[in-house]
């Protein structure tokens, strides 16, 4: 039997490995997937979904925060792709079109409450008892798939026709540009948060709750 101090020491060794997972992925290429269209798939929601699941929905949430931040150094100081970088930060212009407070909401919100849906959703079906790999699966896909749906939806309300003119596509083709994104971008992320909840998180817990018997 574990005591409390040697619990939280357990919790906090797991949440800044996990970091330093989540810092390897959006610092570095390795966290990146070619896709079509300006926004490029990555794994940078893969730390946050097995946080949230492993260590509770407040971990989850927190590592969302630190997914925020890790994204908006890169788009401020080393833009993927610098004609969207303003969506991101409002730290970088380009010509007359430059981010605002919205750039911050884009870049961490959707971060953070990946974290909480994939925290809230993992208890939720752990309750109904649904088997296993529906509640790992679907917790990861559902907590990835916010924040493709938060970022690009932050995009079309808060930038829709700048984002559209840098783009050199008209606002009515916006839509259309969104929906191809999420295809090659989000739904394979979602299917990977999903898998990867499921065969990283399921036997960690497994052993975690042998080791607490």
């Amino acid at each position: 039997m574990k005591t409390p101090l040697k619990r939280k020491t357990v919790t906090l060794t797991q949440f800044a490995m996990l970091l330093a997972i989540e810092a390897l992925v959006c610092f570095t290429p390795l966290g990146s997937l070619p896709a079509v269209g300006p926004i490029v798939a990555t794994l940078g929601m893969v730390p946050v979904i097995i946080t949230a699941i492993l260590l509770g929905t407040g971990a989850g949430a927190c590592m969302g925060a630190f997914a925020g931040l890790f994204s908006f150094l890169v788009w401020t100081f080393t833009p993927p792709n610098p004609l969207v970088a303003f969506v991101f930060t409002p730290f970088y212009m380009l010509g007359a079109t430059h981010g605002n407070v919205w750039s911050l909401v884009i870049c961490f919100v959707p971060r953070i409450l990946v974290g909480v849906v994939a925290g809230a959703c993992f208890k939720l079906f752990t309750r109904l008892n649904w088997k296993s790999g529906v509640v790992y699966g679907l917790s990861g896909a559902l907590g990835s798939l916010v924040n493709t749906l938060g970022v690009l939806g932050g995009i079309y309300v808060f930038f829709g026709h700048n984002y559209a003119t840098v783009l050199g596509k008209g606002f009515n083709l916006l839509l259309g540009l969104i929906g191809l994104t999420i295809l090659t971008s989000g739904i394979p992320e979602a299917i990977i948060g999903g898998v990867a909840a499921y065969a990283v998180c399921r036997p960690i817990q497994k052993n975690m709750k042998h080791d607490s018997d």
